[in-house]
């Protein structure tokens, strides 16, 4: 390839009538050649072009890099136009994703007040598996004439948009006009920084009127502009610019009080309801003190709203760096599962007697210290559970400005803390509650037995996040803990447990699949399941999510709805998000959630799923699929 250019620049000094011929001179390493070739050979105003042959497996950066590298650059006496580029390809090496370009290419551009000897100086950035920043100045003599080169200069392939688009706060980007049979792929490439998630996938999915596609935008994005490269069944690509338009904002749902309803159910879940009733204990051996009860409960419903202003405050720094957390993301990482579970096996031992759990000393002239430390526990364990109204809340909430997401979360506290919050505003409820007896004593004993079945549900969580190394970690922890507490001395050195947390990592592994007849989802699977009008269910779980756990097991993998799924050929995907997963997050960014569970059901031919609430039952699937039911086997009936 750089032998060929050379030998085109030798063949075009030599021709006769051309001895200046409008190209300069040659740059050659091993990655690169360039030159800068014109379409005209007359000084003053003249299109130039800054020309590559890249060796293989070699590229240069797009007009925007992406998450790294530059494109290239120049610089002249003469006035010059900003280089126009091709359209780009996307290039992924682990978490950056960048816009490059390879092969042969002309970057064309015009230059005014170009004298009959042009010198431009050009910079670029060469990349394969390392980079290599290279450098050149040419030298273009314009002599008059025409040029050799012309011919090389056509039309570019990039033309303004014909069609009408879109985008929504929430990152979906609607295109009115192309069908799915015009349209096998489609990807959009921004124009600049801060507009979207660079690397984060873009689901494809057809309307009755065109196409979207689910971007993943930062909080508070830059207004969206860029190039969208559409590609038919054969193959054929066809790049096409726009701005599009921001989305008439949709009705307004009463999100504060969704996540308030959500919150007061939270209550009610298997993750929550043992910290009320240890709350509720509390209460009772207050007897008929009402200034006491009160200040218990406000306590704990000030460690319910502070440690939920923190959660909502973290995950929405999180997302501001670009990270792809959703409700639960804390629990992701080991280590806090690790800690989480340690803090379930000390909860155990106290409701058992062995342990009697006091707060630091320095905490002593904090009022209602215990209670609000029972406040934050409970947000802890609320988070890997989810209630109905919680979706669409907390969706909202991530998309929302700041101080509006804050409200939503502070709903969510609030609605978690109101049990115990009317004490506080009637402490004659507390009469309510029977008086403290023997019988309080057996069912904080019995209270003992969930807590440790959460404490192994957690190191489960673990093995799944680490393998068998991080539960060995957690074993010793746990040894340590059992040793000091059974000895009962020295009780302050099973703070030590807490030294393992460091060395907890993920392991890359395989989703595990825990419903039978299940593959794991991936935007490709899904694609080709959907180009094949099979109909789809998808599962979007983890194994730190109690309400997906629960689902699964009650709905899901039971043999009614197995074999409703088999008579209707309905090929059940899983995503487990135990993991971050950016295909996963994705997805339920598309469909307006910020968590799991999600259930998505997509018909044969439909543009866009069907959302089933998240506390599933048998019944949901059977009237869901009894809506189009196979031609085989009838369904059978949701008890059978």
């Amino acid at each position: 390839m750089r032998a060929l250019a050379l030998l085109l620049c030798l063949l075009t000094s030599l021709a006769p009538g051309l001895a200046a011929a409008a190209t300069s001179n040659v740059f050659t390493s091993p990655q690169a050649t360039a030159r800068i070739i014109s379409a005209g050979n007359n000084p003053g105003r003249v299109q130039l072009g800054l020309q590559f042959h890249l060796a293989p497996g070699w590229h240069i950066y797009w007009s925007y890099a992406g998450d790294a590298g530059f494109p290239p650059q120049l610089t002249s006496a003469a006035t010059l136009s900003p280089l126009s580029f091709p359209p780009p390809a996307l290039l992924t090496q682990g978490p950056v994703t960048d816009y490059v370009l390879s092969g042969s290419i002309l970057l064309p551009f015009t230059a005014t007040g170009a004298p009959n000897k042009l010198s431009i100086t050009a910079a670029w950035l060469v990349c394969a598996d390392i980079c290599i920043p290279q450098h050149a100045k040419f030298t273009v003599p314009l002599t008059g004439g025409p040029s050799p080169e012309a011919a090389l200069f056509t039309p570019s392939p990039i033309v303004p948009s014909p069609f009408p688009a879109s985008i929504t706060p929430g990152g979906t980007l609607t295109i009115t006009g192309p069908s799915a049979t015009q349209v096998a792929a489609a990807r959009f490439f921004p124009f600049g920084p801060g507009m979207l998630a660079n690397g984060a996938p873009q689901p494809l999915a057809f309307t009755a009127t065109g196409f979207t596609l689910q971007l993943s935008l930062p909080p508070d994005p830059k207004p969206l502009s860029g190039l969208l490269e559409l590609t038919d069944k054969s193959g054929a690509m066809q790049a096409l610019t726009f701005t599009p338009t921001p989305a008439a904002p949709p009705a307004h749902a009463p999100y504060l009080l969704l996540a308030f309803l959500g919150g007061l159910i939270l209550n009610l879940m298997p993750c929550v309801f043992p910290i009320l009733a240890l709350k509720t204990f509390a209460l009772a051996r207050l007897g008929d003190a009402g200034a006491k009860i009160r200040l218990e409960s406000l306590g704990y419903t000030a460690g319910v709203l502070l440690s939920m202003a923190a959660l909502g405050a973290a995950l929405l720094a999180a997302r501001a760096l670009g990270a792809a957390a959703g409700w639960g993301f804390q629990f992701q990482s080991p280590a806090f599962v690790a800690l989480v579970a340690l803090i379930f096996l000390a909860a155990a031992l106290s409701l058992a007697g062995r342990l009697e759990l006091t707060p630091p000393a320095f905490l002593n002239r904090i009022p209602a210290q215990t209670s609000l430390a029972t406040g934050i526990l409970a947000v802890i364990t609320a988070t890997p559970c989810t209630a109905p109204f919680m979706g669409p809340a907390l969706a909202a909430a991530l998309i929302a400005p700041a101080f509006t997401a804050m409200g939503v979360f502070l709903a969510l506290g609030l609605g978690l803390a109101t049990p115990v919050l009317l004490l506080a505003a009637f402490p004659a409820l507390a009469r309510l509650i029977p008086r403290p007896g023997g019988w309080m004593l057996t069912l904080q004993r019995m209270l003992a037995v969930p807590m440790l079945a959460a404490f192994a549900w957690l190191a489960w969580v673990l093995y799944r996040q680490t393998g068998l190394a991080g539960l060995g970690l957690l074993g010793l922890a746990t040894a340590l803990i059992l040793a000091v507490t059974l000895a009962g001395r020295y009780r302050p050195a099973a703070f030590a447990a807490l030294l393992i947390l460091p060395f907890l990592h993920t392991q890359s592994s395989a989703a595990a699949l825990t419903l039978p007849n299940a593959a794991p989802y991936s935007p490709a699977r899904l694609a080709a399941l959907r180009a094949a009008n099979t109909p789809v269910f998808i599962d979007l779980t983890a194994a730190w999510c109690v309400t997906c756990l629960v689902n699964e097991a009650t709905t899901l993998a039971t043999p009614t709805i197995q074999s409703a799924f088999a008579a209707r050929h309905v090929a059940l995907l899983v995503g487990d998000w135990t993991n971050k997963s950016p295909a996963i997050t994705a997805l339920l960014a598309a469909n307006h959630r910020a968590g799991v569970p999600l259930y998505l059901y997509y018909p044969p031919g439909a543009a866009t799923p069907v959302t089933l609430p998240q506390i599933l039952t048998p019944a949901d699937i059977i009237s869901l699929l009894r809506a189009a039911p196979p031609k085989s086997a009838p369904l059978p009936a949701p008890g059978g």
